[in-house]
């Protein structure tokens, strides 16, 4: 049976020496949460099986159990030899939701708390040569006050604009074989104006790191630095100048070379500024033609079937005019931002705070440390123009946010990374944000353009739609959610969508063009984000069906295509 998933799941910092773990895995459900009691890491048979890296709610998994699961149990061998045992031996998680205890031989080797980033742990000392047992249990409960859950439904069913639950482990496992001195992670800072990049590089153990840099095979720079462990930092003067811009993903490729260990990655010459209102990248205004994307499969939930899959998403949003995305309520896996990158692809980054009590100071700790790993994952991703922690930060339970919560995360965004503008809150409601952006469901184009008219000299109570919470204080400006209109050709009356749904082919496309253009025509706001590119379940309200087929004929799809491709006020 082939792997599933077989492509390395971390682009940007590939080493020759690893091994895929994807594939069937022993399987248990334990509702009871009683198997670490029962020292079911120590037994050598789980009851049933599951197709890693699918998550068990999913048909690709072979187990398509939509009920909650309190807890899961994986078990696999797997086989080592003395030359793969003679280094470092790390054993990575994609991810997994949402806390993870990890056991080899027996013996634990490590937890992790979230369900949206990747970790590892070094087993050097558990592992031998020959056959290895390896076993995983993982913790989730949606409904759990301090547990970042997204879009994951709340209740039996799914609802609204809530979806199918996503439970263990839902992206690839691998295992790395490191020399005994390497280098732990790079970060790349990109300098367009003065043509160069610097990189910063987390080293274990001493000896000299060389990067050499390369566009399209040719070398163009490279770096050496001497460093007794720790950090160490690199300047590099490019030969030459390929700038990394919306629908041109110039890359260029890394080696890095520390002692016996060798690693691949790449980075993009690019800068993003706030000018004013607007939006620079390399210096230039560049308007933002977003669409909603939510990261659901129909046959692998939060998992891609397929490298292909991922690839579709972006192509299907740039042939109705799209230049990026906003990637909603999940932390995206780093194969899919890789194309993003590859494709000239802009992207917000997210976490999928939905579920999560930010009313109480004492549930920062969980979050905050999920999403600095996110920020930390993804920092080299020049496709990544932006930070969202939070998504609509409704009232909890009838108690209103935690603004120090907000500010914190606001802040220690900043500090992991100054070189990307961050949004508190997606919507509302903003506490303290580089960029003021709206969510606005107004179906009539008409009340939908008086409103933006507004903005900014007029009345701030006809833009803002939460004058009483939230203060606009001169940021630029985007409108980061509108349309939503549901469109399903079937009339299924159980879809679910936002206002009125249009009754004709006619009207939905007069519809969108009328609110598309209330917002392209003021040069006041710098971009756009379109709910959304596909249906999801029973939200109907994509331009393309869940499988990803066009809802339109080709002409209909080239009007569209149109309404969102044309040039905007703030050009």
């Amino acid at each position: 049976m082939p792997i599933p998933r077989p492509e390395h799941p971390e682009p940007q910092f590939m080493r020759k020496n690893w091994q895929n773990l994807n594939g069937v895995w022993e399987f248990e459900i334990d509702n009871s949460k009683s198997g670490i009691d029962r020292k079911l890491y120590l037994s050598d048979h789980l009851s049933g099986s599951v197709t890693v890296p699918f998550c068990p709610e999913s048909e690709l998994s072979g187990v398509g159990n939509k009920d909650f699961m309190n807890a899961v149990w994986y078990r696999k061998t797997f086989i080592l030899n003395d030359s793969q045992l003679s280094g470092r031996v790390m054993l990575h998680f994609g991810a997994a939701d949402y806390e993870t205890v990890v056991w080899v031989n027996g013996a634990e080797v490590g937890r992790h708390i979230g369900g949206y980033t990747s970790f590892k742990f070094d087993i050097s000392s558990y592992a031998h040569a020959g056959e290895n047992s390896l076993t995983v249990c993982v913790f989730d409960d949606v409904r759990a006050p301090c547990q970042p859950r997204g879009k994951q439904s709340e209740l039996y069913y799914s609802h609204d604009c809530d979806y199918t639950r996503t439970t263990g482990i839902w992206q690839t496992v691998w295992l790395e074989f490191l020399p005994k001195n390497y280098i732990k992670n790079v970060k790349f800072y990109p300098d367009p104006e003065n043509q160069k990049v610097s990189l910063s590089a987390c080293l274990c153990g001493s000896g000299t790191l060389r990067a050499d840099v390369a566009y399209e095979g040719r070398p163009v720079g490279s770096g050496l630095g001497e460093s007794w462990g720790g950090l160490l930092t690199i300047e590099i003067p490019l030969s030459e100048k390929h700038l990394w811009e919306p629908g041109k993903g110039r890359l260029y490729d890394v080696c890095l070379r520390f002692g016996d260990d060798e690693a691949t990655s790449y980075f993009g010459l690019r800068s993003v500024q706030i000018d004013d209102k607007k939006f620079l990248i390399n210096g230039k205004s560049v308007f933002q033609r977003l669409v909603l994307d939510q990261g659901f499969y129909p046959d692998g939930i939060y998992t891609a079937p397929s490298e292909t899959a991922l690839i579709r998403d972006i192509e299907l949003s740039t042939a109705l005019g799209f230049n990026g995305a906003r990637l909603h309520q999940k932390v995206f896996e780093p194969r899919f931002l890789y194309h993003c990158d590859r494709l000239g692809y802009i992207v917000w980054g997210e976490h999928a705070n939905w579920g999560f009590d930010h009313s109480d100071a004492a549930n920062l700790g969980n979050f905050l440390n999920e999403w600095q790993e996110a920020v930390e994952r993804d920092f080299n991703h020049p496709s990544i123009v932006g930070w969202c922690p939070f998504n609509e930060t409704w009232d909890y339970r009838g108690r209103p946010q935690n603004d120090m919560i907000l500010g914190t995360v606001f802040r220690a965004t900043k500090l992991l990374d100054p070189t990307r503008p961050c949004i508190d809150t997606s919507g509302h409601f903003h506490v303290e944000t580089d960029i003021f952006d709206i969510h606005d469901y107004e179906q009539d184009p008409g009340i939908f353009r008086k409103k933006l008219e507004n903005f900014p000299n007029g009345d701030e109570r006809a833009w803002n739609p939460f004058p009483d919470r939230q203060r606009y204080n001169s940021q630029p400006m985007f409108v980061s959610e509108y349309g939503g209109m549901r469109w399903d050709k079937s009339k299924n009356s159980d879809t679910w969508g936002y206002g009125d749904a249009p009754k004709t082919e006619e009207e939905f496309i007069n519809r969108l063009k009328g609110l598309t253009d209330a917002i392209m025509d003021n040069p006041e706001i710098f971009g756009l984000c379109y709910t959304q590119l596909y249906d999801v379940e029973q939200e109907a309200n994509g331009l393309y069906t869940y499988q990803r087929e066009p809802k339109f004929d080709e002409e209909t799809m080239k009007k569209i295509r149109g309404i969102f491709g044309r040039k905007a006020g703030i050009e």
